[in-house]
């Protein structure tokens, strides 16, 4: 009798002695040691060398993203703002041209500048028979070479005020900064200004203007 009882006491102090035990819980994984350095551990020294690090892309045109592996003519389709120039483009048969290595850079007015001209102009320059006059008037807007901003306000500044820029079409556009910004004078003493600069194609360079030029 004193045997079982005394049974009967170890077994019930050992299932206290389990029921008080703490369970075990698995070990929280050191996150910094799995993962390396978070963002909010990143220092603003770290973020910047990020920053610096990451390319700098092609402004957007005409609501649309500018390839820098594209060419002039595939770009500027994509664009909702030169519609018209690329219908006047298509019209004087200057499409090869300016998918040609080149390089080439292109003074490209926008849909509201063809707008701007004395009605009846634009549809007169699309037409057929006047082909000729619209290769001028677009050739005009072409420069040999690639020629970015910060390289026409060196030739500006050497000029000391302004730069005479050979066209393809053989006469010359007058260059000029103002405001911060490089201003297009015509033969016929029309400005147009430079709204967005260093398109960077394939084949040259795009700098959009709010004017169209006339030789």
């Amino acid at each position: 009798m004193k045997t079982s009882l005394l049974s009967l006491a170890l077994v019930a102090a050992c299932a206290l002695t389990a029921c008080s035990k703490p369970e075990a819980t698995a070990p929280v994984a050191d996150a910094s040691a799995t993962s390396g350095q978070t963002a909010a551990d990143a220092s603003p020294a770290d973020t910047m060398a990020s920053d610096a690090a990451a390319p700098v892309g092609n402004p957007m045109v005409g609501g649309a993203a500018m390839s820098v592996d594209k060419d002039i003519i595939d770009n500027a389709v994509n664009s909702k703002d030169h519609t018209t120039l690329v219908a006047a483009v298509k019209a004087a048969g200057l499409v090869d041209t300016l998918k040609g290595p080149g390089p080439f850079t292109v003074f490209a007015p926008t849909n509201e500048a063809f707008a701007a001209l004395p009605a009846g102009t634009v549809d007169g320059l699309l037409k057929p028979e006047m082909k000729a006059d619209l290769t001028k008037v677009l050739t005009y807007h072409v420069v040999s070479g690639a020629v970015d901003a910060a390289a026409l306000k060196a030739q500006i500044a050497a000029g000391g005020g302004k730069a005479e820029l050979k066209t393809v079409q053989g006469e010359s556009l007058t260059a000029t900064e103002r405001d911060g910004g490089i201003a297009l004078t015509d033969s016929k003493g029309n400005v147009a200004m430079v709204t967005i600069a260093d398109v960077m194609q394939s084949n040259g360079v795009i700098h959009v203007i709010d004017k169209v030029l006339m030789p």
